[in-house]
C-alpha cells in the first residue's frame, strides 16, 4: 500500500530533531524521509526505554491479558517489541507507512524471541487499520497522531478499531528534552529555549503542510471523549539520565543537535550557530562528546480512554 512520508512518526518532540525526523533542505522543510532516520529512531526509542518501561507498567495496571495490541505508527518497533515483553500473552502488531521500518520491526522481534505473536502491517493511518482481522484491545499510538492531518477523524478511527472495553493510548505533548546547562560557558545563555522556539514553529508549518490538515485544540482528553470513548486518565513520564552522560547518551545528544544544525542553521544567529559548532566538535573540550555536564531530562505525557462495553 503507498503511503505518504508525513503521515507516520515515532515519537518527536516540537521539532525535527528528537526521536524522529528531521527536515529536507532548509529550515522550512517538513518532509520527512523516515527509512534515512531509522538508525536514529531505535537509538532514540533505546534510550528512552526506562519512560518507556514505566509507561506501559502504568497501562498494564489496567489493561490485563490483551489479546491483540496494535502500536500505530511504530517505526522500527522498539516499542512495539516492549509491548511484546510487558505483555506476554498478547499479540502484537506493528503499524507504520514506512515498509523499511517495519522491516527492522520484524526482524527486531525474530532477536527478541517474539517473531511467532508479532506481526506488522503497512499503509497509511488511520485508513490501513480496517485491515484488521479482530479489534484491538489496546491500541497505542506513540507521538503519531500528530502526523496525521485531522487529528480528531484519526481518533475517532482509532477507536472503532477497539474491541468494547478496548483502551486507546495515545502519547503526545510533554516538555522539551533538555541536554545541557542553560548557561553552558559559551555564547548567550538559553540557547536550548532559542531553538525550541524554531522547532515550534516547524512544528506548525509541518502540521499545515499535511494533507487535510485541520487545526484542533490539544485538549487530548476532550478529544478522546469526543472519539466516544470513556474514563479518560493522563500521566506523564520522566526520562532523567543525568550528568556525566554515557557515550550512548552522549552520541545520541551529538546527533539530536547536528540535526538541528541542519535544520535551523540558517535561522539562529551567527553566534549561536558558532556554539553550535563547538558543541559538535569531538576535539573541543565544550563539546558534547567531552564536557562533563551533558544530560538528558524529558517528559512524555500519555492519555489514555476506554471503549464502552
Amino acid at each position: 500500500m503507498a503511503h505518504h512520508p508525513h503521515q507516520q512518526q515515532h515519537g518527536r518532540e516540537h521539532g525535527p530533531d528528537h526521536e524522529h525526523g528531521t527536515g529536507h533542505g532548509h529550515s522550512h522543510g517538513t518532509e520527512i524521509d523516515w527509512a534515512e532516520l531509522a538508525p536514529h529512531l531505535e537509538a532514540q526509542a533505546e534510550l528512552f526505554m526506562p519512560l518507556y518501561e514505566r509507561a506501559l507498567a502504568w497501562l498494564g495496571k489496567e489493561v490485563t491479558e490483551p489479546g491483540l495490541i496494535v502500536d500505530a505508527g511504530s517505526g522500527p518497533g522498539v516499542v512495539a517489541c516492549l509491548f511484546a515483553e510487558t505483555f506476554p500473552g498478547a499479540r502484537v502488531l506493528a503499524v507504520d507507512g514506512s515498509e523499511p521500518l517495519l522491516d527492522r520491526a520484524g526482524q527486531r522481534a525474530a532477536r527478541l524471541g517474539y517473531a511467532d505473536r508479532f506481526g506488522t502491517l503497512a499503509g497509511d493511518l488511520p485508513g490501513v487499520l480496517e485491515e484488521l482481522d479482530y479489534p484491538a484491545d489496546l491500541l497505542w499510538a506513540g507521538r503519531s497522531l500528530h502526523h496525521l492531518g485531522d487529528q480528531r477523524a484519526a481518533l475517532a478511527a482509532f477507536a472503532e478499531r477497539l474491541a468494547p472495553g478496548g483502551t486507546l493510548a495515545i502519547m503526545e505533548g510533554g516538555l522539551p528534552s533538555r541536554f545541557l546547562p542553560r548557561d553552558l560557558g559559551l555564547g548567550r545563555p538559553g540557547l536550548e529555549a532559542r531553538i525550541d522556539a524554531l522547532q515550534e514553529e516547524w512544528f506548525a508549518r509541518m502540521r499545515a503542510d499535511l494533507p487535510g490538515s485541520v487545526a484542533v485544540t490539544e485538549d487530548w482528553s476532550a478529544l478522546l471523549g469526543s472519539a466516544g470513548l470513556k474514563h479518560t486518565r493522563t500521566r506523564s513520564f520522566l526520562l532523567d539520565l543525568p550528568a556525566p552522560a554515557s557515550d550512548r547518551t552522549r552520541a545520541y545528544v551529538a546527533t539530536s543537535l547536528s540535526r538541528l544544525r541542519d535544520v535551523f542553521g540558517d535561522a539562529l544567529d551567527p553566534e549561536d550557530r558558532a556554539v553550535l559548532d563547538r558543541l559538535l566538535d569531538p576535539d573541543d573540550p565544550a563539546g558534547v562528546h567531552r564536557r562533563p555536564d551533558v544530560f538528558v531530562l524529558a517528559a512524555h505525557t500519555v492519555h489514555t480512554a476506554v471503549k464502552p462495553t
